[in-house]
């Protein structure tokens, strides 16, 4: 039974972030999008710290290991990935954004071979990173006539936000720390949300009080209450239970959540080249990951 209650949280993990990107998108008409990405981490941050505080005996930050972790996730993860990402989804729809953000575990392999070491990124893993930046590439499509606006600005933006994970994630590896990893993520999200606000005032960006209307309070609460403060308690849970390489396959059912979604919903359009850079990414992802994948397979697990 616990096995099916796994698969099923997956999904809903994936459905919930494919989904944020949707929102994402409907949301933008609403505010500037770094005070859109603001408001998303102070309700995801003022959902996910109650719940810390009313279930964790030890919730606060007590070391420099905690500050330091809050500061990389808080700081990379959170502040500048999604500033990034919802300033460069105005340029692109949120299927060519979900499929820019799937390098997010082939960029943390990188990131943590080149920071860390320790990694096995022999020479077909390499050519697996290169055929997944290729991918995007080709999902960008840039036109050497129009490289200041459009598609290419947006996945550009999207893949800086995406190698700011990766250091935060590889970063957060150095450090040891003395609370649980959802107390973790809610303090960091607190702090992320203050960075991304001083980044909002400092860009000159028009403030506002969250807009009344039920379209922008949907995608709101979605982002910050589902997307967020749920997803990501639903992603340590399975971090826990099925181990870094299944859990993170959840970044290639994402793109197909957010694709559909935004075709349905919002009448996006998908080319031959996002479906044919998605596939690219895939492959590439494969390629880094060929080892755990035939393990997976034989129902083999590697040491950590």
């Amino acid at each position: 039974m616990s096995r099916y209650r796994d698969v099923a949280l997956f999904f809903l993990l994936a459905l919930l972030w494919g989904g944020s990107f949707v929102a994402i998108e409907v949301g933008l008409d609403y505010y500037p999008p770094v005070l859109y990405a603001a408001y998303r981490f102070d309700v995801a941050a003022l959902a996910l710290i109650s719940y810390v505080l009313l279930t964790e005996s030890g919730p606060f930050p007590r070391s420099r290991g905690d500050l330091a972790a809050i500061g990389f996730s808080g700081g990379l993860s959170v502040a500048a990935n999604n500033a990034l990402l919802f300033v460069g989804q105005q340029y692109t729809t949120s299927g060519i954004a979900s499929i820019t953000y799937s390098l997010v575990p082939i960029a943390t392999a990188a990131v943590a071979a080149l920071w860390i070491g320790g990694t096995d990124l022999d020479a077909r893993g390499a050519i697996g990173v290169v055929l997944a930046f290729l991918g995007v590439g080709l999902v960008a499509q840039p036109d050497p006539a129009n490289l200041g606006g459009g598609v290419a600005v947006g996945v550009g933006l999207i893949s800086v936000g995406v190698i700011a994970v990766a250091v935060g994630s590889v970063g957060l590896r150095t450090v040891e720390t003395t609370f649980s990893s959802v107390a973790l993520t809610g303090w960091a999200m607190g702090f992320g949300a203050l960075a991304i606000h001083a980044l909002s005032l400092g860009l000159g960006e028009s403030q506002r009080l969250p807009a009344t209307a039920p379209r922008a309070l949907v995608p709101l609460a979605f982002l910050g209450l589902f997307s967020s403060a749920v997803a990501y308690t639903i992603y340590f849970t399975l971090l826990d239970r099925l181990g870094p390489f299944e859990i993170n396959l959840v970044s290639y059912v994402v793109p197909v959540v957010a694709t559909v979604a935004g075709a349905l919903l919002l009448a996006e359009p998908v080319t031959r080249f996002t479906v044919a850079g998605f596939a690219v990414i895939v492959l590439g992802f494969g390629l880094l990951k060929r080892r755990e994948i035939a393990a997976a397979a034989a129902d083999v697990r590697f040491p950590a």
